[in-house]
């Protein structure tokens, strides 16, 4: 019979849509955005005066009157995983374990490809207080691919992830900026999260305490592909700037979370392993479901002269909103599978994700100088981000670590419309070693039956499969222009000069 089939198992769902959340948690905020505000190292919320302010604070809308901006980058991330993974001693007569031994693995190497990330966005000044505007971009994804095989043997990864590739997310929104006195100005608007996530992983069908099959035995690999979507979930963003002197600028902005409630379907390539001789699964739909954290911004601006901007910012993440992803399979089916009930109806699961709230302080500026008839902005910034994945859930499907960015970047003026912007900006994250003992990752089965657990919760018969090495690196190239159709007036003084 054919060894390769059609199958929908929640198994499969289970796995690739735990790969769902790296396009948000790590993936989507791996840095931050925008070629000008990261130039100046995401310290952008006090200062936000043109419409990279949509993401940063959409009250800084208002200084930006009626303009285009245009920009794209180029998100270039890779990542070794070495695998340590603690392999339980199991008596073969009784099944009871015995003792641990450590196995290394040769390194995963995952990388993403060359896709630029835009950001387009317009705005209108109805009045010289009051501007609306309306944009698009799309998040700093880290799309990652690992190897099937290393060295021709199954990479350590595949329970993990295999590719993001085809993945397709951006966020809409709409924005009114208002300053009813020349000291406050605010701004606020809807925002949606729309597109398509994509991914594919291996997950194991090996019985219950090995029965019929070694732990990771590749015969009993099975290859998934997960579609969500289309996503829309809606939001909103709101933010306020005071200028009480001038020069001195105060922000803050508010991000509400998005929740994901979207269709599904997920296929899966069948293992090789005669245990799946005759089976067959039934439906292939599902819904999936989970939170993403709000986000809240503060930053402190100083313009010393009218030339130089120094900015100081702190950003909370809301991450333990993430808790879990539930998924619910539309009348879906488990059949003939050998040493199972013929019909196993799959019902609704929860996957716990423990991810924790997470900060960053940002330091960033920006210079003008001139040279001959030309306007030079000289820019630079660095950023401090806590990571919000504990060690003990780390894995390739979300890969984030505590890290420092390092940016430089510019922009030239030509004539009072033009401005064209550059930007280099390198993320330096931590090694992070996740001890096998204190891994909490393990791949889904399908075919599992009762689990041997400790008090905790971990399985006594299988092993983790994200203990070991992670060692990551970014980089991020930008360029992007503005068109200004009014060059704006200087906004009003504030009532106290100093």
């Amino acid at each position: 019979m054919k060894r390769v089939r059609k199958l929908t198992s929640w198994g499969a769902a289970l796995a690739l849509c735990s790969v769902s959340a790296s396009a948000h948690a790590a993936g989507l905020f791996f840095s931050d955005r925008g070629v000008r505000p990261l130039a100046r190292g995401g310290a952008f919320v006090a200062g936000a005066d043109d419409l990279g302010a949509i993401y940063y604070n959409p009250a800084g809308i208002v200084d930006a009157r009626s303009q285009v901006l245009i920009d794209a980058s180029w998100l270039r991330f890779s990542a070794d995983f070495t695998r340590a993974a603690r392999v339980p001693q199991t008596d073969p007569n009784t099944g009871v374990v015995g003792g641990y031994a450590t196995r290394t693995y040769p390194t995963s190497h995952g990388t993403s490809p060359i896709l630029p990330i835009p950001t387009i966005a317009g705005s209108y000044a109805l009045r010289d207080d009051l501007v609306v505007a309306a944009g698009v971009y799309a998040p700093y994804s880290a799309i990652t691919s690992y190897p099937e095989k290393v060295n021709g043997a199954p990479a350590a990864s595949r329970y993990g992830l295999l590719s993001l590739d085809g993945s397709a997310l951006s966020i809409l929104g709409a924005w009114i900026a208002y300053r009813p006195i020349p000291e406050v100005q605010i701004g606020a608007g809807p925002t949606v999260l729309m597109g398509n996530f994509q991914s594919s992983v291996m997950f194991g069908a090996c019985p219950p305490n090995k029965l019929a099959c070694a732990g990771e035995q590749p015969d009993d690999d099975a290859k998934g592909q997960l579609n969500v979507g289309t996503i829309f979930a809606p939001s909103a963003t709101l933010g306020v700037i005071v200028t009480p002197t001038k020069k001195v600028r105060l922000g803050l902005s508010y991000q509400h979370g998005y929740s994901i409630d979207s269709p599904a379907k997920f296929q899966t390539r069948l293992p090789s392993a005669a245990l799946f001789d005759q089976a067959t699964v039934d439906g292939e739909s599902a819904n999936v479901k989970f939170r993403l954290p709000w986000i809240a911004r503060a930053g402190v601006e100083l313009r010393p002269t009218d030339t130089t901007r120094v900015e100081v910012a702190y950003v909370f993440e809301k991450w333990s909103a993430h808790d879990k992803i539930t998924l619910t399979p539309d009348d879906t089916t488990l059949n003939n599978v050998a040493g199972f009930p013929p019909t196993y109806r799959l019902s609704s699961f929860s996957l716990e994700r423990g991810f924790k709230d997470a900060w960053s302080v940002r330091l960033g500026g920006e210079q003008a100088v001139t040279i001959k008839q030309y306007r030079l902005d000289l820019r630079a910034g660095v950023s401090y981000e806590k990571s919000a994945i504990p060690p003990e859930n780390l894995s390739v499907l979300t890969v984030d670590m505590n890290k420092v960015t390092v940016a430089v970047g510019g922009g030239i003026h030509i004539g009072t419309r033009w401005r064209f912007d550059g930007l280099v900006a390198v993320v330096f994250p931590e090694t992070v070693n996740v001890d096998p003992a204190e891994a909490r990752i393990f791949k889904v089965n399908p075919v599992r039956a009762n689990r041997q657990t400790d008090p905790s919760g971990k399985p006594l018969d299988d092993v983790a499969i994200n203990g070991g090495e992670y060692r990551a690196q970014a980089l991020v190239l930008g360029m992007g222009l503005r068109y200004q159709f009014d060059p704006p007036a200087p906004p009003p003084p504030p009532a106290t000069e100093e």
